[in-house]
């Protein structure tokens, strides 16, 4: 008993320490969520409304006062509308939480194959649209497919997106492996600050990134630029070896297949 009262006399202590700690890593992690899901817009309608609130009872407005009292359920609802896409990402984004830290999450050991592929399109300019899942199932965009569940390629891949084919100008689904199905439709990003150059494919994949936490690779079909979208965010128009390595960093490869020194220490901007 001595050691428990002993532990709770110093919790007792750094209690106060604690509780800001604790907060602090909470808001982090919802301001880390908010401003990947570009939430960020309700939360500066929020602090506008409050602003407004807070200076008309300082200069006592009162019939101002009154009047946002009385719309406050309104407006709640209406932000609720307005920003229903932002809401669903950042709900989306809490439900991919990784809620076991120490969870072996599946291993892609393929990626080569991929780059491969994504060359030898990237050089014929022709559009390749390749998802890696992750810990997010995506079965709904599996099913708007079709299934192939095929052994994973460079040469199936390259017959895929280098004729006109059903399935060329849609996206495949790879995992374990194995392409899952082709010829699947993702959905667009909603996001204002991407370049106009840039055409379905790449709305998709940066769409993709923003709703689940797959990896996509895209291949540009007018400059065969190669670029991955994950997390949100964009890196445009790597080289074999920058694809190679962030693909080895974001789809946690093992060590041994780390071979590529040269790494992406920076996303590059979709502006």
């Amino acid at each position: 008993m001595g050691v428990v009262e002993g532990f709770l006399g110093v919790y007792w202590a750094l209690e106060p320490v604690v509780d800001i700690l604790v907060t602090t890593g909470i808001l982090y992690a919802a301001y880390q969520i908010i401003v990947k899901t570009n939430a960020m817009q309700i939360v500066r309608a929020g602090f506008l409304i409050l602003i407004v609130y807070v200076l008309a009872y300082v200069l006592r407005l009162n019939v101002l006062v009154w009047i946002l009292g009385k719309v406050a359920p309104a407006l709640a609802v209406g932000l609720a509308i307005v920003f229903q896409p932002e809401i669903r990402k950042l709900i989306l984004k809490l439900g991919q939480f990784d809620w076991r830290p120490f969870a072996q999450r599946s291993k892609h050991t393929y990626a080569d194959a991929v780059v491969i592929a994504a060359e030898t399109l990237s050089k014929k300019k022709k559009g390749m649209l390749v998802v890696f899942q992750r810990g997010t199932k995506l079965d709904n965009y599996i099913e708007s497919g079709t299934m192939l569940n095929a052994d994973i390629s460079s040469a199936l891949l390259v017959t895929i997106f280098s004729f006109e084919t059903p399935l060329h100008d849609a996206a495949c689904i790879v995992d374990n492996g194995k392409i899952i199905a082709a010829g699947c439709f993702l959905p667009l990003s909603e996001r204002f600050d991407i370049k106009k150059t840039f055409g379905t494919r790449h709305r998709a994949a940066i769409g993709m990134s923003e709703q689940t936490d797959a990896v996509v690779l895209i291949v540009s079909e007018e400059t065969g630029a190669m670029s991955i979208a994950c997390d949100s965010t964009f890196y445009y128009d790597l080289t074999t070896e920058q694809l190679s390595a962030t693909l080895n960093k974001l789809l946690d490869m093992s060590e041994k297949n780390r071979t590529i020194e040269n790494t992406i220490d920076e996303s590059i901007s979709v502006n």
